[in-house]
């Protein structure tokens, strides 16, 4: 899998919908990677997967559940619903991450994980994503697209090796820690662009 396809900040979609959506697809196939691979290589492709994770998840949180929340009719109830399905993502995601992919339960909970981070994302587009591209211009769309590039950016889902900065260790440690950084460079991303 080329680095360029799996670097969010890299792709071209300036919609955020589209930008979200083409995403998911990514995860879907990073899921397929991991389920395919096995020992280091199975190790570094699941800590891609968790990367690709903390981020998307983490820029939906603060970028676009918020304006789903504003401008959605019933959008309280809808991101509701959807950051209670990724809280119960993220805690099998942690409870993988902390038993290591050697953990004989790591492919059923992996399934399970897929499962679940799947059929979040199948609600997302349909009861998220279709209401806000009918209630949002193409200009709202495309600054929220840039939002979470620019807060992808910082946060990237491959280091990029030798380059020193505030943001280089965003990507270290369990899933919750890393959340909570990329939730920091998204915060100081977002106030720069307003």
């Amino acid at each position: 899998m080329g680095t360029t396809r799996t670097m969010p900040e890299t792709m071209g979609e300036n919609d955020v919908i589209d930008l979200l959506q083409r995403q998911h697809a990514l995860i879907r196939d990073m899921f397929d990677e991991v389920e395919r691979s096995s020992g280091d290589e199975r190790r570094e492709a699941f800590q891609r997967l968790v990367r690709l994770l903390a981020v998307h998840e983490t820029a939906e949180e603060e970028i676009v559940h918020p304006y789903a929340r504003r401008v959605l009719p019933g959008g309280v109830e809808v991101v509701d619903d959807r950051l209670e399905e990724e809280n119960k993502a993220k805690e099998l995601l942690q409870h993988m991450d902390q038993a290591g992919v050697d953990d004989p339960n790591f492919m059923a909970n992996l399934e399970r994980l897929r499962f679940d981070v799947m059929e979040h994302a199948r609600a997302e587009e349909r009861y998220e994503f279709l209401q806000l591209r009918a209630r949002t211009s193409e200009a709202e769309r495309r600054s929220m697209a840039a939002g979470v590039k620019a807060a992808e950016a910082m946060a990237p889902t491959h280091p990029h090796p030798g380059v020193e900065s505030a943001t280089k260790n965003v990507l270290l440690g369990t899933p919750a820690a890393m959340m909570d950084r990329i939730r920091d460079v998204i915060r100081k991303a977002m106030g720069k662009q307003a």
